[in-house]
């Protein structure tokens, strides 16, 4: 079998671009609901733990997706996935135009479109990836993973603009038809080119990384580093996505315009794309866990300059807030599906990270919702940003746990 040297470098590279804009319409519905969140706020004044409680439904469904998706990953063909996710995301998202209810939001948007993104999304990318290029993973899949930051940096304010320009219902319906334009047609062409699997090559990078153990699905669930993990993935996910979701509303309460504040989460994507792609770059030459250490470093420090800020906050404060979160989150979110992949790769790999992903969503939904029902009751997100704070550091120091792990093993 031919080996990633004699494929085509444009045509491996050309993949993974296909794959990151497919993540960057899927994902890019994920982080508008922070602009979503505002203009419902507006027209129905539902409270934010009742909003933020529509996001948390979306994460917790969309994780609870993952393991099915995984499995089927692991039996079948995950391009084709991704096309019929494409399908059910416009069918989704033209259905939450017509949103009335909390009932029909979190019907609409936290069950069913959180269904299609998952099948369109993050697990069965993973899983190609990972399969073809075994070779850099690492970059790889900072790659395709910094598709989730251009969504962020196109998605979301285009969706801002959709709402000022003719309101919410349009947004919807014009983001669910560019996600079926191109995810489906983008998929079956993955589908219809495959290319070869890359070897690894025999460079020093390859001895940081374990060779996948040659153990059952069993014993890789009962064993301490997968749990280690699973509670990396909530941890790292509780902090950031409670950022996510609330900033744009923290924000607009502290005096600052709504389309700055939605601008915010696009300087967020602009510098997650240089931390996934750098971050992952880095990670095959000197390993996973010193990266993920420095970015939950950066994280942290994001988390304190929000916590820190006051009415009317400098512009600059603003956007160097965007700038730690965005490489802080980045580096965390890339590496930990690489650090299951260099401990249980092989046929189960897309179950293994399906669970973690589903861990990760748990912490999603966990983290918004706590933060809004603790505004809900104290007017502040004081107590909620020290909370995120607290899930960082414990996120880095479970990855800590889990080097010590592998280099006594």
């Amino acid at each position: 079998m031919p080996t990633s040297r004699s494929q085509p470098g444009s045509q491996r590279h050309f993949r993974l671009g296909i794959l990151a804009f497919s993540l960057a319409l899927a994902y890019g519905i994920w982080y508008a609901y922070g602009v979503i969140l505002v203009a419902l706020l507006r027209e129905y004044g539902w409270s934010r733990s009742v909003l933020a409680g529509a996001f948390s439904v979306f994460t917790m469904v969309h994780g609870l997706a993952h393991p099915l998706v995984g499995r089927l990953c692991d039996r079948f063909r995950p391009q084709g996935l991704m096309a019929a996710g494409g399908c059910l995301i416009g069918a989704a998202l033209w259905a939450c135009s017509s949103i009335a209810s909390p009932f029909e939001l979190y019907l609409l948007f936290g069950v069913c479109t959180a269904v299609a993104v998952c099948i369109a999304g993050w697990t069965p990318a993973l899983v190609q990836v990972q399969r073809e290029f075994p070779d850099r993973l690492g970059l790889a899949l900072g790659i395709v993973s910094s598709g989730v930051g251009l969504g962020m940096l196109l998605v979301v304010p285009l969706a801002q603009f959709l709402i000022d320009a003719y309101g919410w219902r349009v947004a919807f319906r014009v983001l669910g038809a560019l996600c079926a334009v191109w995810i489906v047609p983008a998929s079956l062409y993955l589908l219809w080119h495959p290319v070869a699997r890359g070897a690894p090559p025999p460079t020093a990078a390859a001895a940081l990384r374990d060779p996948p153990p040659a153990t059952s699905l069993a014993e890789v669930l009962r064993g301490q580093p997968f749990r280690l993990l699973l509670a990396v993935f909530f941890l790292g996910n509780f902090c950031s996505q409670t950022l996510h979701v609330h900033q744009v509303a923290y924000f607009v309460d502290l005096g600052v315009p709504a389309i700055v504040a939605a601008s915010v989460v696009s300087v967020v994507g602009m510098a997650s794309i240089a931390g996934k792609t750098g971050g992952g770059w880095l990670s095959d030459r000197v390993g996973r866990e010193p990266v993920f250490l420095a970015g939950i470093g950066v994280m942290l420090a994001a988390v304190a300059s929000l916590a820190a800020m006051s009415a009317p906050p400098a512009y600059w404060a603003i956007y160097g807030y965007a700038v730690l979160l965005g490489l802080g989150y980045s580096v965390t979110a890339a590496l930990v599906p690489a650090m299951v992949s260099d401990r249980f790769g092989g046929p189960h790999f897309g179950t293994i990270v399906g669970l973690g992903l589903l861990s990760s969503a748990l912490g999603s939904a966990v983290g918004p919702w706590t933060a809004g029902m603790l505004f809900d009751g104290t007017g502040s997100y004081l107590i909620a940003f020290l909370l995120a704070g607290a899930a960082g550091l414990a996120a880095g120091i479970a990855v800590w746990r889990v080097r010590t792990l592998r280099l006594r093993g």
